[in-house]
């Protein structure tokens, strides 16, 4: 693989993580569930449960998203091993949010991660969520009343 081709792969599929947690963010589930292959599968091992398929896939992020009051997830970079038409990588992950419960929720972890190139270009074959660290103890502050108009990125969006 040419370094070009390398350097290329490893910004897409970095741009491929942060498009997952922004459609999540938004709560655009049609766009998570794309950007997943049509056989990947999403692991929460933390609470035993496991989507296959980009329609449980989705089902999935928006059951895990109406769980939430609020929610806020910081991905950082982390590692992305090559091997041609595939990847493996890891993700670092910061989250905090009050369910709709009451309860309070803050945590770190990783995302471990397989990615495959398709002709729509690079989407996660696999993607398990492993916790580290986990607090619930009650969160002091609260959220902002929401913009009235969604913030758009590009014009027509």
């Amino acid at each position: 693989m040419s370094i070009p081709q390398s350097i290329a792969d490893r910004f897409e599929i970095e741009a491929l993580r942060g498009e997952l947690s922004d459609a999540v963010m938004m709560r655009d589930y049609d766009r998570a569930a794309s950007l997943f292959t049509p056989a990947a599968a999403m692991r929460w091992p933390h609470i035993d449960k496991e989507f296959v398929g980009r329609d449980e896939i989705r089902a999935g992020i928006e059951w895990g998203q109406g769980l939430w009051e609020f929610f806020v997830q910081n991905v950082h970079p982390g590692t992305i091993r090559l091997n041609g038409d595939s990847a493996v990588g890891r993700a670092y992950v910061q989250e905090f949010g009050r369910m709709r419960d009451g309860g309070s929720h803050a945590n770190h972890a990783v995302y471990h991660d397989r990615y495959q190139r398709t002709p729509d270009g690079w989407r996660f074959a696999e993607r398990v969520y492993e916790v580290r660290y986990l607090d619930s103890t009650p969160l002091a502050g609260s959220p902002l009343p929401a913009l009235p108009v969604p913030v758009r990125l590009l014009p027509g969006e």
